[in-house]
């Protein structure tokens, strides 16, 4: 009798993918330094006068938060690299991945907008630097840096580990999607997703283009070319959500390669989703100047920008889950 052939270990990550986690990795230290210096108690980076000092049980709390936030990016940066991480449940890697996309894509893509914006106006300001003392200057450049270097090695991480595991769901064009991978109730609950994005990013195409209507006082006062430029980027990220996922449920653009319409739902739909809720829980977390009070359509926008976003990410998730039979 012959003896069968042994199964070959799945092979570990090469080095490619052994430096992407390293950087990955080193990019999270000086945020996790500052974070667990201010838990601590120190008010290194914080000038005096900081209104990050009035509130300091508030702030401790959010300081926790946002530092398990990024030890979090440590673990998934780990679980793609492990011949384990193939073998776990696909939402275990799926719905991290998906919520750094839509954390970090607007900063990847943002924080080079805003300063080449603020370069471009003349006024040479730091990206996302206020005006009122909140930070030191140096603090912006270093967090946002680190978040611009997690997000490229992480998302290069995230599409290494997509191809090996899922590549199989976007092969081939929109025209070979068979008819059962988006029936009429996924269809339905996208068109009206759909929809519903569509005022909210009218408010942000109005911000982007000189709209004042919603807006608190300080950031009336404090606009600049950079303001303008991420809003018309939340735009931007809202077209992508909707096209994306509206390609797939729908089978328009037959022609199309799947990665292509996947691409733009899976990003736009985090972009929108995941940063809409970040964004909404800093507008209704306390504000230490009433100036800087949300206005009740800048909560609204955020909010439907978080809704909006998880449902046609939902809509996505049905789709895969379909294709993955």
């Amino acid at each position: 009798m012959t003896t069968p052939p042994l199964a070959l270990p799945r092979p570990g990550p090469g080095t490619a993918a052994r430096v992407l986690r390293a950087v990955a990795v080193v990019a999270c230290v000086p945020y996790l330094a500052l974070k667990t210096a201010w838990l601590a108690g120190s008010r290194v980076g914080l000038p005096e006068g900081s209104v990050l000092l009035e509130h300091p049980r508030l702030v401790a709390v959010a300081n926790a938060g946002t530092l398990l936030m990024d030890l979090a990016v440590i673990a998934l940066a780990l679980l793609l690299t492990q011949r384990s991480g193939l073998r776990v449940r696909a939402w275990l890697p799926a719905f991290p991945m998906w919520v750094a996309t839509g954390l970090l894509l607007p900063i990847v893509v943002g924080f080079p907008v805003d300063a080449l914006a603020g370069l471009l106006e003349g006024g040479g300001r730091a990206a996302a630097g206020p005006t009122e003392p909140l930070l030191d200057a140096w603090v912006f450049p270093l967090v946002y840096g680190g978040f611009t270097v997690q997000g490229l090695a992480l998302g290069a991480l995230a599409v290494r580990y997509a191809r090996h595991r899922w590549g199989r769901l976007w092969r081939g064009t929109v025209r070979d999607l068979p008819p059962h991978v988006s029936g009429p109730g996924t269809r339905a609950v996208a068109a009206v997703a759909s929809l519903a994005l569509v005022p909210v990013a009218a408010v942000h195409l109005g911000w982007a283009t000189g709209m004042t209507e919603g807006l608190s006082p300080s950031r009336i006062a404090t606009r600049t070319a950079g303001f303008h430029a991420l809003e018309a980027l939340q735009v931007l990220y809202a077209v992508a959500a909707v096209a994306g996922v509206g390609l797939l449920v729908f089978r328009r653009g037959r022609g199309l390669p799947l990665r292509f319409p996947l691409a733009l739902g899976w990003a736009g739909s985090g972009a929108v989703g995941c940063w809409g809720g970040w964004r909404f829980l800093a507008a209704v977390a306390p504000a230490a100047d009433p100036a800087e009070e949300p206005t009740a359509l800048l909560t609204l926008a955020y909010a439907g920008e978080m809704i909006t976003g998880m449902v046609l990410a939902g809509c996505l998730a049905v789709f895969l889950r379909r294709r993955a039979g």
